[in-house]
């Protein structure tokens, strides 16, 4: 089967990571073990040191919100001339930890960024790149937050957002997912267990599909 970019997307606590992980299960139970697992911000040595600015809670200096959309396109950019690209070009299967919509629903209704700025970002520096699949990952943000906080020693900035910016970032997500034909929603509010399972079926049926 040819090649595909799969992408996960969700607000935090939705199980993204694990998601990934489990597609890459599903994927090789399918036969298909040449799969790529990155992350945005993240998998290339700059987007690595992007992450860290941009996470980092205790930074001297404040990230402005027009600032950390530069980054995260800065990183996204580097993630896709020397990653993604290069991998599809070989064969390989990219599964990605978020994409460009989580820019749209973060920086975009979550920090209250012009979203035609956006839009004009990811038609020169993403666009005719687009995802194959893109698995959301629906949750409410007061229980994705909940679930962080049990697992977490510290909150990173991002995470430490009021829950204001979750309601409109999730807002904007389920409007993006409903106008998108490559994207499913799955109900991320349940027990991992079971959400993976979700994850395993939708990949299944998703796979015959386009296998035809």
């Amino acid at each position: 089967m040819q090649n595909k970019f799969i992408v996960i997307e969700g607000i935090e606590g939705s199980g993204k990571t694990n998601a990934c992980k489990q597609v890459e299960k599903s994927l090789k139970l399918f036969g298909i073990n040449n799969s790529v697992l990155i992350r945005e911000p993240g998998s290339t040595k700059i987007g690595e040191k992007i992450r860290k600015i941009v996470k980092e809670k205790n930074i001297d200096e404040k990230i402005t919100k027009k600032t950390e959309l530069l980054l995260m396109y800065a990183a996204r950019t580097q993630l896709i001339e020397t990653v993604i690209k290069p991998e599809l070009k070989k064969g390989s299967w990219i599964i990605s930890d978020r994409f460009d919509m989580s820019s749209i629903a973060y920086q975009g209704a979550g920090s209250r960024i012009n979203i035609n700025l956006i839009n004009n970002l990811k038609k020169f520096l993403v666009e005719p790149l687009y995802p194959d699949l893109i698995l959301y990952l629906d949750i409410d943000p007061i229980i994705g937050l909940k679930r962080i906080k049990k697992n977490r020693k510290y909150l990173d900035r991002i995470e430490q957002k009021k829950i204001s910016f979750f309601i409109r970032a999730r807002k904007k997500y389920l409007e993006l997912i409903n106008l998108n034909p490559t994207a499913i929603k799955i109900n991320a509010n349940q027990k991992i267990s079971i959400v993976n399972e979700l994850v395993h079926k939708t990949v299944k049926k998703w796979l015959k599909k386009v296998k035809k």
